[in-house]
């Protein structure tokens, strides 16, 4: 078993630092919805997905 770990450290390493690149994206994404902020630019008039995706805000309109 630790011949094995130590034939595949880089890979092992490599794997784990993509893994904590993954979680902390996913954290921040998750952090900014709870905050009430969205990806979105807010430039409908050039998107082409605008019904969707604001398409209960121009209802109210």
């Amino acid at each position: 078993m630790l011949a094995w770990i130590v034939s595949n450290i880089w890979t092992i390493v490599i794997c784990a630092v993509l893994a904590a690149i993954i979680a902390a994206i996913i954290v921040s994404i998750v952090k900014d919805k709870k905050k009430g902020k969205s990806s979105c630019g807010c430039n409908c008039a050039h998107c082409a997905m605008a019904d969707s995706c604001h398409g209960q805000k121009s209802e109210k309109k």
